[in-house]
């Protein structure tokens, strides 16, 4: 039996990967990035369902600081998720060029939720480097895109960066200072460790800040839903290795929060991710296939109001297969 040398165990390869890999976004001004685009382009994508109360101002922001003053942005693309509301018409007027969902994703089987939208904004960007923001932050910074983008456009061998935060709960009597990562604490993070320790350092693993090379991003698998930043974290390691990871601390991140019963589907959809990649593994019987519906109890005035939801995963190919078949398909 090969024995294991000290000092190279996952947690260890994972303390060194964090004290290389772990940067903080002041060390990159927009200006001095901009210096190091050689050539690149860059693509600011928002996947957005009715956030027509700040996906303005986070475009508006990165318009006017990153492309119009510094250059450092070439594109700001926001995917409309089927909105309900004015959120397709807020992003146009304050500068980005809108899609919707449905559109990037046409001819293809439909799917839902956030993973698919991410993905159609990667089908529908142009840039080398895209950098994917939640349109729902509010206070939002600049130093978001120039914190995601500096380690990518510093190092050649970095391939993807994950953006991480403290994340305040607001509560009647005031906050809890990182009160906001939940399911973060209480199921991501478990998982990753007992199964994947090599990104036990990986402080967000679900943050919804985080930029790729396109030639990178247009290899893996997203899965549908609230399950895609699991799936690409695993995907990636497996694929490009923990070295070509880095992440970035972003200061404080303020959004809207969801109820304990939204939060149960994300974990529920968090989990059927994992369970398929453990599966392809080897790790777990691949014959039975966890059940897809979830039962949650709300406080009703008679009692219990009983919902029953539908958590299955599915997931979009990577792009560069679907394009791939596209170009072969007969005309």
């Amino acid at each position: 039996m090969r024995h294991q040398m000290r000092g190279d165990d996952p947690a260890s390869r994972a303390a060194r990967w964090a004290r290389r890999r772990t940067h903080a976004a002041g060390d990159w001004p927009a200006a001095a990035l901009a210096d190091r685009k050689a050539g690149q382009t860059v693509s600011v994508v928002l996947p957005a369902r009715n956030e027509q109360d700040t996906v303005g101002a986070i475009v508006a922001t990165v318009r006017r600081q990153l492309l119009d003053r510094h250059g450092l942005v070439d594109e700001i693309l926001v995917v409309d998720s089927r909105s309900t509301d004015a959120t397709a018409r807020v992003a146009a007027a304050a500068g980005a060029t809108v899609v919707s969902q449905d559109e990037a994703t046409r001819g293809l089987p439909r799917l839902d939720g956030k993973g698919d939208a991410l993905w159609a904004g990667l089908a529908r960007s142009r840039g080398d480097l895209v950098v994917f923001l939640d349109a729902d932050l509010r206070e939002f910074d600049a130093a978001y895109v120039t914190g995601l983008l500096g380690p990518l456009l510093a190092d050649p061998a970095v391939a993807y960066v994950k953006g991480f935060y403290h994340r305040p709960l607001r509560l009647a009597g005031g906050a809890e200072p990182d009160g906001g990562g939940r399911v973060t604490e209480l199921v991501a993070r478990p998982l990753l460790n007992m199964f994947w320790p090599e990104l036990s350092r990986v402080v967000q693993p679900l943050s919804g800040e985080y930029a790729g090379r396109r030639a990178v991003l247009e290899r893996l698998p997203f899965a549908s839903g609230y399950a895609v930043e699991t799936a690409l974290l695993i995907d990636l390691v497996a694929l490009v290795g923990l070295d070509a990871l880095a992440q970035v601390d972003l200061g404080e991140r303020h959004h809207r929060h969801q109820d304990n019963q939204a939060l149960g589907r994300m974990s529920a959809q968090i989990l059927h991710a994992v369970w398929s990649r453990l599966q392809r593994r080897g790790w777990v019987d691949g014959q039975a296939a966890p059940a897809t519906l979830l039962t949650q109890f709300a406080r009703a005035a008679d009692g219990r109001q009983v919902s029953t939801t539908d958590i299955s995963v599915a997931e979009r190919p990577p792009l560069r297969d679907v394009a791939a078949a596209h170009r072969a398909a007969p005309r």
